[in-house]
Order: structure tokens, then C-alpha cells, then sequence
């Protein structure tokens, strides 16, 4: 910084405005001690407030609250309710999703996963489709076919936690005589008049046989997928479907009469008593050419739906989103919610307006929660026997929300799987009122066709470590609870951020006395800023209460506002010292002038200058950084230092999948291998790919690149076991993070 306008006299020049600045639309500023210097306690950030009032889709998000939570236990999620001849004990059902028929699972830790679900309260818990079940139509994404002869063992260890087998029956990515799966684009799949009628009924057999199979290996009940590009939805959407035979869109009959002489098949083959569960989109909306709808079906063209698949026999439905672009969001609406500012990203540059589109019949003013419950209870209305919704499900996030909506009848059921995935004891959990002993979904998308930094395949769970590492040789072979360790240790870690809280509770919880040392007068590292900049969305507030909660559990010490240097590190004298300090940012060397400053990313939260600002780096913080400036109305360039195709490394795959192309949509260009020459007053310098220096207009240079490893602490010490976790050793995101601390405790 320059001798004009240095670090300090800047941030009282932000206290001093901090009434204007909020006004104007920036964050107010956490609390400041006399000297200017941030205070030991947690810093507090007020929410950014969007730029204009007619912004699409404003958000209120006043439903996540814990503090009127009613007794979970006596609510009506905790009564019995029926399905078909079952009672199932509980209405929070385990929903067909998981990728379980992905490579990097195996049958032991599938089974272990489907098992823990069970012990923690699932009571009936969907299988997703991971068996050639049709040998007439191989899908190329199921691993396993029947001969493998494991579905006995997976249903046996459902039923023997006390809960109900279900089993999706669908198909997608099958080749007919009008259709070549193998030529097709991602997720495109045939269409009803593709197929001709010997290839229908064969099918239809098929799927028939298939239950019968299912029933002798211990299912209890099937659920067929017509939904989304599965096959049955093919018939029903108008879309879809143009024969002009007894199975064409002429009559609700003729739409419906493909599932419904399914449904009665199986009843036929497996008993009337043998439940049948029906998926179907709820309301449709076309999203990658927005508004065009002229085939899609509408909330009304389903409730008449409805009631033909219950006269054909089905026993209940199951109600998700219907988007004709992007098939992520038929079932995880809540990626229209992602990425601060841009409610209704539909992944194409565009934005839905809920107050229109989807027939205006979506609840969207809660970050995507709950969204498909209005719609959900309209269809209910239609018909007698049990619906349920998918999607943005989480009572624990929103427990009164959730609880009222069932009590005023809106569904009779809710399905969920990836706060499942985020901690498979969360029913019983939430059955107690143990909200922060949740291990909270951030909807990060990490659990869902993800990709590593290489670009290989990599499913993982951003809280949860345990999901797709466990049982994998070299990464988690003790399956998904640690091991006692074999001799307690004396551990200290330094460093109270998601990777340093990890490690301290799964060492505690092994057996060994561990003591967190963290220099701030708080804990939770970069959570803190990032759930300021990002937002209420990805629930990071919730995630550093479960964290800070564990460390009481499992008998953690923790020491806050104290420096770990070497004396501190000799008087505490442990065996074991972890390194949990966090990355050191990297810094552009640059000063700034009467017109333009050069702040570091944390400062952002303290508010902004000018209206022209210049993002420095690619990553996620980059990313996040931008959409919370646009938010504000800001004009924001980012200058990457890296290829355009990994702007906002760091995040899942599909959470950039909506929120990159909104970057673009909102006009910030992105000017990659780009490098700062100079800082002007009131412009920057840059050189890039163009061959020429350009100059443009620049208020505020935001360092958010990469930042740098940062194991200083460990030097010197001899005679200790030392390890470096997360940012501290490799910087990257949070799921890295507590990944990293949490193996390293298991090693211990």
C-alpha cells in the first residue's frame, strides 16, 4: 500500500462511512475495537442488501430458524402413515438417489451407507436403479446385473435396522428401433413415438418382470420413474409423446395407459398387497429456452394425471420438479438458489421469474426450500392416497417451516437424500431437537457428478468424508466410524477452521486427549467470511455450529485467542501436533492511489469503493466475490490468471454450471492468463491474451487469487509426530478441508 492511503486509514475511512455504505447497498462492518483493529470475538456481517427492489425473486429466507422448533419427536413427521398394506413409522423417506451404481462404489460400503440410513431412522428407504433389470434395453450407467446376486444381502441389511426396501424401477439411456442412446447428447433419451409397439409391450414386461425379481430378492414395495427423461415421463408430456396409437397425448387415458398397464401388471405378478409408487414431474417449465411451454405439462394436466395412475392402482406419489433442460434440477431445485444474488439461474444465462414461470405456482422466496409444496398439495387435493415432495427438503434447517407444512396438509410425506448423505443419523437427530448435532447439507452439489481437479470422476460429500471414501483401499479403509485408537495420544491442533475442528473431534472421539489452540477469539476460520459473502444458501453458519458443537462432545479442550508459536508448543508438549492454520493469501505486491485501492479479499465484507471494480484470481472466492459485488450493482472484471474453463475452480461442477454463465449474463467479462501491470488513479493496467495492454476504468483491485500453502509453525519442532491439513498443506475448498483433517485423525 501506499504512504497516502494505507490499510488502517482505510478501514477508518469504511468505519467512519459505515451508516453510508450501508445504505448504498454494501455489508456493514464487523465490530471494531478503539484501535481500529477487529475484535476477538466472531466478527458479525449484516447481509448485503441487493441493488435494486425490483430485482428478480427477492429472497426472506426468515424460515431457517431453530428457536421455534416444535418437539420433533410428537410432530406429525414422527407419525406412522400408510402406504398401501405398510405402515411406514416415520414421513421422512430415503428418496432413490445416491449414485450407487457409480464406479467408485462397492458392494460393502453401498451396503454400509444403505444400513446406516436405516439405524438413523430412515424407516422406508429407496434403492436407486444400479441392476440391468431389462435385458432387452441395457443402460450403460448400471454396474451390476442380477447374477451379481448382492440385492438379497442390501435388502437384508435394511430390514434388519427395522425399515422398508423399495426399489426404483427406470430407464434412461436406452436404445430403441426410432432412437440411438449411443449417438445421443448427455441425458437425451427416447421419446414414446421412438419405440414401435412390439418394443412398448416388451418393455412393459420388462419392467413387470422386473418387480417380480425384485420381490424374491427382499424388496417391499417399487416406485417407477416417470419423471424428468426416464421413460414412463416420455408418455405422459405432450413433449414427448406424438404417437398416434392408444398410447398417444390424445386422451389422459392414452397418456396414462402405458404406466397404468405396468402398475396393473405388477399387481397381477406380485400380489395386490405388493405397494406401487408413481414419480412424475409435478409441473413443467422449459428452462434452457425460457417461457417456451407449449407442450409442458401443467400442474392441472397432472392432477387429472394423478387420478388415472390411482385408478390404475398405484398406492402413492411422488412429486419433483419438471425443467426440460437441465435434469440436475428436477430434483435439486435449490441449484436455481446458488450463488449469492442470483435467485432463478437457470444454468443457461437466463433467469426464471417465479412469480411467472412454473404457472407462478413455486414457493421460491426461501433459497429453494419447500419450493414444490404448494404444487404438491394441489395434486394432493386431486386424488386420496399419499403424496410426497422432493427437492430442497431439510427440517432441520427449518423445522417449524417443514413441520406446518405437513400439518396444513400440503404433503403426507417428504423425500430426502442429501442431508442423508450429510449425515445419516440426521432423523433420529432431528427426532431429539439435536439440531446442531446435524451434520448439515451445504447443497454444494460436490455428491452429485463431480469431478476432482484433474478432471477425474469424484463423488464426494463436502461435510461428510466418510461418503465415498470409506472402505476404498488407501483412503478410508475402516469403513465409516473411526476406529479406537490403539494407544491415546496427546494431540494439539492449531488452527480453529473446519479442517482444524475436524481433526480435534474424530481424534477426540478415538480415545486420544486433544487440545485445539486458535488464535482468533473465535472458531470457524474462513467460514466465518464465507457465509457473509455467499449468503444464507449453502447453510456455512449451521456447518461451523456442528463443527464448534463436536468439539464439546467428544471432550475436545479448546483454546481460543492464543498464538501456538514454539513456546506454547514445548509447554504443552505433545505427541502429536496438527497444522490446521489456513493458507496464506498471495498478494499482488501492488500500491493503491487517491483513486483506486487494492484490498485483499477479507476485506470485501467491510464494503467497497466506487462502482468499478477489478477481481484479481479464478477460484471459487473469486467467483462468490463477483456475484456478491453485481448484488450491490457493482461493475465487476475479473482478471484470471488461468484458462477461462476453470473460473471458479474449487466449486462442484454444477454449482458452476449456474452460476459462471450468470457472471457472463450480468456483463462482467473475464479476461484469462490476464496479469495487473500498473494501478492508475482511477484505472488499471493489464496484460492478457489480446497482444496489447489494456486499460480500464478500476475503483477497487480485489486480491482474491490462490492462496499459499502456510506450514511455518512447523518448523523446528523435533520430536513430535507433526501433519499439515488443508489449507494449511494443499489450499483448495472445504470439502478438501475437513476431508483432510478427518483421515488424518484416523491415522493417529
Amino acid at each position: 500500500m501506499s504512504s497516502n492511503l494505507s490499510r488502517r486509514s482505510f478501514l477508518k475511512v469504511m468505519a467512519a462511512g459505515a451508516a453510508s455504505v450501508a445504505a448504498a447497498g454494501a455489508v456493514g462492518l464487523p465490530t471494531l475495537d478503539s484501535a481500529g483493529a477487529e475484535a476477538a470475538a466472531e466478527p458479525r456481517f449484516t447481509g448485503v442488501q441487493q441493488a435494486s427492489s425490483s430485482i428478480l425473486n427477492p429472497q426472506k429466507c426468515e424460515i431457517f430458524r431453530w428457536d421455534d422448533a416444535p418437539d420433533m419427536a410428537s410432530s406429525i413427521l414422527f407419525k406412522p402413515w400408510q402406504f398401501g398394506k405398510l405402515t411406514i413409522e416415520n414421513r421422512l423417506v430415503k428418496s432413490a438417489a445416491g449414485s450407487a451404481y457409480m464406479p467408485t462404489e462397492t458392494p460393502q460400503n453401498i451396503i454400509e451407507e444403505y444400513s446406516n440410513w436405516a439405524k438413523g431412522g430412515a424407516k422406508l428407504i429407496w434403492i436407486e436403479d444400479f441392476i440391468n433389470l431389462y435385458p432387452a434395453f441395457p443402460a450403460h450407467y448400471k454396474t451390476y446385473g442380477r447374477d451379481d446376486n448382492y440385492l438379497a444381502d442390501l435388502t437384508a441389511a435394511i430390514h434388519a435396522e427395522g425399515s422398508v426396501c423399495g426399489y426404483q424401477l427406470s430407464l434412461m439411456g436406452a436404445s430403441f428401433s426410432g432412437f440411438d442412446a449411443s449417438a445421443a447428447a448427455e441425458f437425451e433419451c427416447a421419446k414414446a413415438h421412438q419405440m414401435n409397439l412390439d418394443e412398448l409391450h416388451l418393455l412393459q414386461e420388462s419392467f413387470i418382470d422386473a418387480a417380480k425379481y425384485l420381490q424374491s430378492q427382499g424388496v417391499d414395495c417399487v416406485e417407477i420413474n416417470a419423471a424428468g427423461n426416464n421413460i414412463g415421463q416420455a408418455f405422459l408430456s405432450r413433449n414427448r409423446n406424438e404417437r398416434e396409437d392408444e398410447y398417444g397425448p390424445q386422451s389422459f387415458e392414452n397418456r396414462t395407459r402405458f404406466l397404468s398397464e405396468i402398475i396393473q401388471g405388477i399387481k397381477a405378478a406380485c400380489g395386490e398387497d405388493f405397494p406401487v409408487q408413481i414419480l412424475i414431474n409435478a409441473v413443467e417449465e422449459n428452462d434452457k429456452e425460457i417461457g417456451q411451454n407449449n407442450k409442458l405439462t401443467t400442474v392441472e394436466e397432472n392432477c387429472q394425471i394423478a387420478k388415472m395412475l390411482e385408478a390404475a392402482g398405484a398406492d402413492s406419489l411422488h412429486l419433483r420438479c419438471g425443467p426440460f433442460g437441465q435434469h440436475v434440477a428436477e430434483f435439486a431445485q435449490d441449484l436455481y438458489f446458488t450463488g449469492y444474488g442470483i435467485a432463478g439461474t437457470t444454468g443457461f444465462g437466463t433467469q426464471f421469474d417465479f412469480s411467472r414461470h412454473f404457472q407462478g405456482k413455486l414457493n421460491s422466496e426461501n433459497s429453494g426450500a419447500g419450493i414444490l409444496l404448494e404444487v404438491v398439495s394441489e395434486i394432493k387435493a386431486a386424488v386420496s392416497i399419499p403424496c410426497g415432495c422432493v427437492g430442497f427438503v431439510d427440517p432441520a434447517r427449518a423445522p417449524a417451516y417443514f413441520v406446518d407444512a405437513m400439518e396444513q396438509g400440503k404433503a403426507d410425506f417428504y423425500l430426502l437424500t442429501r442431508p442423508l448423505i450429510a449425515d445419516p443419523g440426521y432423523i433420529n437427530k432431528l427426532k431429539e431437537n439435536r439440531f446442531d448435532e446435524i451434520r448439515p447439507c451445504n447443497r454444494c452439489m460436490h455428491c452429485h457428478f463431480d469431478f476432482d481437479e484433474q478432471g477425474n470422476f469424484y463423488e464426494h460429500c463436502r461435510v461428510n468424508a466418510a461418503h465415498m471414501r470409506m472402505y476404498h483401499e488407501g483412503i478410508m479403509e475402516d469403513g465409516y466410524e473411526p476406529t479406537p485408537a490403539a494407544a491415546p495420544k496427546k494431540v494439539l491442533v492449531i488452527g480453529g477452521g473446519p479442517a482444524g475442528m475436524e481433526a480435534a473431534a474424530v481424534a477426540a472421539k478415538r480415545g486420544h486427549q486433544v487440545t485445539l489452540v486458535e488464535k482468533n477469539g473465535y472458531l470457524g476460520g474462513l467460514l466465518v467470511f464465507a457465509n457473509a459473502i455467499k449468503g444464507p444458501h449453502e447453510n456455512l453458519a449451521n456447518l461451523n455450529t456442528f463443527l464448534k458443537k463436536q468439539l464439546e462432545v467428544n471432550g475436545v479442550e479448546v483454546v481460543t485467542g492464543q498464538a501456538a508459536d514454539a513456546e506454547y508448543i514445548k509447554a504443552a508438549a505433545p505427541d502429536v501436533v496438527i497444522a490446521a492454520t489456513g493458507g496464506v493469501r498471495d498478494t499482488l505486491g501492488l500500491e493503491s492511489t487517491a483513486g483506486t485501492v487494492v484490498m485483499p479479499i477479507e476485506d470485501v465484507a467491510r464494503g467497497v469503493q466506487g462502482n468499478e471494480v477489478v477481481v484479481v484470481g479464478g477460484n471459487a472466492q473469486a467467483v462468490d466475490i463477483t456475484l456478491y459485488l453485481q448484488a450491490q450493482g457493482k461493475h465487476v472484471t475479473i482478471l484470471s490468471p488461468e484458462p477461462a474453463e476453470l473460473l471458479g475452480k474449487g466449486q462442484s461442477s454444477w454449482v458452476r454450471t449456474f452460476t459462471n454463465p450468470m457472471i457472463y449474463a450480468r456483463g462482467t467479462r473475464v479476461w484469462q492468463n490476464a496479469r495487473i501491470v500498473s494501478v492508475g488513479d482511477g484505472t488499471v493496467t493489464f496484460s492478457c491474451e489480446t497482444g496489447v495492454d489494456m486499460t480500464i476504468p478500476c475503483d477497487a483491485v480485489i486480491e482474491a487469487m490462490d492462496m499459499l500453502p502456510n506450514k511455518a509453525v512447523l518448523d523446528g519442532l523435533e520430536g513430535v509426530e507433526t501433519y499439515a491439513i488443508g489449507d494449511c498443506e494443499k489450499p483448495f475448498n472445504i470439502a478438501e478441508a475437513i476431508a483432510a483433517g478427518n483421515m488424518t485423525a484416523r491415522k493417529l
